[in-house]
């Protein structure tokens, strides 16, 4: 009997065999593209759990004849990487073969770890295929994301998991209630792995006979699981939910999503983000510590996990909830905002330039300057502005 995990047993191991995400694998898909190119990127993919970006990236280093090397940013350290490199620089020198990193998870890496990988993927001397369920744009360093490839996934559509749970049950040799499995893929939230290992628990537990009912599913799932997919529509409705009802003082609502946020398993650490953001939008200058305490909540969860912060969040949440709200630093700032983007780089007046040469001084660079001027200090178009409303 095999002892790896259903999951991992019936992982394709061929492009035809691959469910789902056509717009990269298919006939004119991007992967399929890059493949017949030769030329493989370093690639960062992008998509919820389940949805095939481990199975994919190994697909591509068997189809490309490339090593492949696979790591989790959870357990990884850093001497690991380096060792793995080491070893691709070499077996690159001696049989032109190039190696494919797969690091899962890159998010778990902070910014200076994730550095590491940029002289390797620049040099050539490593493929990086990295993934990520949170959106790259503020989980991956700039100079990473400019060197790789943005791979997008998207869930698993019904008819595909309805495919995959056929599969699972081929090769458990059972089938399944019709409102049974039409269950299951609603409680998968597009999770092609919640599909293969639910049925392989029930398979275990019912023994040799061959029909799956909705008590079995169920009992397998041991719960209907929340509504809540952590990296799917119901996660951005319930954050949205969760801010703002604290930008409405609504000290209660404000607990019960973060409850449902919580209980699902949600990582304390975007809740604190949020949070914090929170602070300086919402709050700003009227409770001006109010980002102390929520960067201290950060703090808290970033020290001491769960279960246990989930009362530094909840402390939090009633301080924010219940403080004054004041958003015109925020708007302030985007209204700048605004006018750089309408109006460029204007000329910083002269008065307050810089003037660490002779030349600068002849300029009249820094001529004239005073120290707690009443005088408008912005460019000469945007002179007397006012962001900040006082």
């Amino acid at each position: 009997m095999d002892p790896r995990p259903l999951a991992e047993q019936l992982r394709p191991s061929k492009f035809n065999e691959f469910v789902g995400q056509p717009h990269l694998v298919g006939e004119n898909g991007l992967i399929t593209k890059l493949l017949e190119s030769g030329k493989i990127p370093s690639l960062i993919f992008w998509g919820p759990p389940g949805s095939g970006k481990t199975t994919l990236a190994r697909l591509i280093a068997t189809q490309s004849d490339s090593d492949f090397v696979e790591f989790s940013a959870v357990a990884t350290k850093l001497e690991m990487i380096k060792d793995v490199v080491k070893k691709a620089q070499e077996v690159l020198k001696l049989y032109g073969r190039k190696t494919i990193l797969f690091i899962d998870e890159i998010h778990r890496f902070n910014k200076s770890q994730q550095a590491i990988f940029l002289p390797y993927v620049e040099n050539g001397d490593i493929i990086l295929i990295a993934s990520t369920t949170e959106n790259p744009s503020f989980e991956v360093i700039s100079p990473l994301l400019s060197r790789s490839k943005v791979v997008v996934f998207y869930k698993h559509q019904n008819k595909e998991l309805s495919q995959i749970a056929k599969i699972a049950l081929k090769k458990l040799k059972k089938n399944v209630d019709k409102n049974a499995l039409k269950f299951l893929i609603q409680s998968s939230n597009g999770d092609g792995r919640i599909i293969i290992t639910t049925l392989d628990i029930a398979s275990s537990l019912v023994g040799n006979r061959r029909k799956l009912t909705m008590q079995d599913i169920e009992t397998a799932l041991q719960k209907k699981m929340l509504e809540y997919d952590k990296k799917g529509e119901e996660h951005y409705n319930t954050i949205s939910a969760f801010i703002k009802s604290m930008r409405s003082s609504d000290v209660n609502a404000a607990l019960y999503y973060l409850a449902r946020m919580v209980e699902a398993g949600e990582d304390p650490l975007f809740i604190a983000r949020r949070m914090v953001i929170f602070a300086s939008e919402d709050i700003g200058m009227a409770v001006p510590t109010a980002l102390v305490v929520a960067n201290e909540v950060f703090r808290a969860c970033d020290t001491i996990g769960y279960p246990e912060c989930a009362i530094n969040l909840a402390h939090g949440v009633v301080y924010l909830s219940s403080a004054k709200k004041d958003r015109r630093s925020y708007d302030a700032y985007f209204s700048a905002v605004a006018d750089v983007k309408k109006y460029g780089n204007l000329a910083v007046p002269l008065n307050i330039r810089n003037a660490p040469t002779k030349l600068m001084k002849d300029l009249n660079y820094g001529k004239d300057y005073e120290m707690y001027t009443k005088e408008s200090l912005l460019p000469d178009k945007l002179k007397g502005k006012k962001y900040y409303k006082k």
